[in-house]
């Protein structure tokens, strides 16, 4: 019932939304958009984060810099976390040294003095504060539950320490800040945590020749809900499949896999691929956001609420999705096509993550940040070189086709395909071969088709598709 329920109201907000646009259409009135007006200060902040050092870039290390030393304790981690999106040790020294900056960025313009910025006697409104949780959150116990900020800053007995004054119904911004700075810790459950922490999973067996060793792991043993991550990185040249209540709601991170291919078939958070080459990810529904960056090469098949792409080069999406996918800065040829495949549990997972069919706007893109180089950023996938994509495992489960079906064009371009396939099987049996001649034919046919599958990598994932030998080493995952 609890599954009927999200998908029904899927639809209904789907239908709402639909009305929304067809009202504000025929009204000749933009739609509607508002955020928080304090988070949205806060996130255009925290892009610093990421901010590329031209002195960096040209002499390769800023030295002498105590920045650059890795805050991890851990000897893997800063071999393995240089990317500050990876690396929570990152995260909390941005924050730790931009703390003041942050509150203040929060405060009233008129608590400012004009003179010297003094905030040691500003107070801080607690809209502010629910803000900043926007960015941090905690707990009162290592093993409790999880809060966002504000919560643990109202609860009454921190108000001490959090500087909160009932009268005023404000925090002290020097309190505040002391409070914040005293307990701010890296995040137990990011992927810095997970990668060395975590339980490690070995969902494929390393294909015989190659050179680099996979790590993946999950925190789904010990995190919140909300927090269940798995991690994977540097995947190469293997075929992982998995369906499994390890992924069932977790935040995917997919990070330097090349040539390889990758099927998640269960309902996920979101799913963020970065710094990938050469490969195909099939997902399961996205609840929330599927993100790429930095990719090159890479086909992603999904259904999922968001996609939205950063610098990449020659990918491919084909996706069902309620919401316009957004184009951000520095991508170069991307294609769109509709969702072409279904494994028996698609539709019960699309219900689990509150998905539908419809509305479908995987061929109308928005450019968010169109650069000069960017005119022919996307096409569309013309209809003669689609395919439908059938996914190779066995599942019990009740999607036998593709939901929601596929464009008229698409289905006619394969209707026209299917059509001379049957001509050719007709004329082959009308020609009258000799036992001799179709064994000739036969082997002709089989080597041209090697060759097809060599030329376009697809023997390297049949190959690896093929069962292990009786008797060799396997891990569960």
């Amino acid at each position: 019932m609890e599954l009927q329920e999200r998908l029904r109201n899927a639809i209904q907000l789907c239908d709402l939304e639909e009305e929304k646009k067809q009202l504000a259409s025929s009204q000749s009135l933009p739609p509607e958009v508002s955020v928080d007006t304090l988070q949205f200060l806060l996130f255009l902040y925290i892009q610093q984060l990421n901010k590329v050092s031209l002195r960096t870039s040209l002499i390769g290390e800023e030295w002498p810099s105590p920045r650059n030393k890795s805050q991890s304790p851990d000897i893997s981690v800063k071999s393995n976390c240089h990317n500050k999106n990876w690396n929570d040790y990152s995260h909390q020294a941005f924050v730790c040294d931009h703390l003041s900056d942050l509150l203040e960025l929060l405060l009233d313009p008129e608590q400012l003095s004009a003179s010297s910025h003094s905030t040691r006697s500003s107070l801080v409104c607690r809209e502010a504060v629910v803000a900043l949780s926007f960015l941090i959150e905690g707990t009162v116990s290592r093993a409790g539950k999880i809060y966002p900020l504000h919560e643990l800053a109202l609860w009454q007995p921190l108000h001490a320490d959090s500087g909160f004054s009932k009268m005023s119904k404000t925090f002290s911004f020097f309190k505040l800040e002391a409070w914040l700075r005293a307990h701010l810790t890296v995040n137990p459950f990011g992927t810095s945590a997970c990668l060395t922490s975590g339980k490690k999973l070995a969902w494929a067996h390393q294909v015989e020749g190659t050179t680099k060793r996979a790590k993946i792991a999950c925190n789904t043993h010990v995190a919140p809900r909300m927090h269940r991550m798995v991690v994977m990185s540097q995947v190469h040249k293997q075929t992982l499949a998995k369906s499994s209540d390890t992924l069932v709601g977790a935040h995917v991170r997919i990070h330097r896999c090349n040539e390889s291919f990758i099927y998640l078939l269960s309902p996920l958070r979101s799913v963020t691929i970065e710094k990938c080459r050469n490969s195909t990810f099939v997902l399961g529904p996205v609840e929330t956001v599927l993100h790429l960056h930095s990719c090159d090469s890479v086909k992603v098949i999904a259904v999922c609420h968001r996609l939205s792409i950063s610098s990449t080069t020659s990918c491919v999406f084909h996706i069902l999705t309620p919401v316009r996918p957004l184009i951000l800065s520095g991508n170069q040829s991307i294609t769109f096509a509709p969702f072409h495949t279904h494994y028996p549990m698609l539709e019960d997972h699309m219900a689990r993550t509150g998905l539908a069919t419809v509305p479908n706007y995987w061929d109308n893109p928005l450019v968010i940040c169109r650069e000069s180089s960017d005119s022919n950023v996307f096409q569309l996938l013309p209809p003669c070189e689609f395919y439908v994509f059938i996914v190779p495992f066995e599942m019990e489960g009740d999607t036998t086709e593709i939901p929601g079906g596929l464009p008229p064009a698409y289905q006619k371009a394969l209707s026209q395909r299917e059509q001379k396939i049957h001509i050719w099987q007709k004329t082959v049996k009308e020609a009258r071969l000799t036992k001799d001649q179709r064994k000739q034919f036969q082997l002709l046919v089989e080597n041209k088709f090697y060759e097809w599958l060599v030329n376009t990598g697809h023997r390297q994932q049949l190959d690896s598709l093929v069962p292990p030998a009786v008797g060799s080493k396997q891990a569960a995952g």
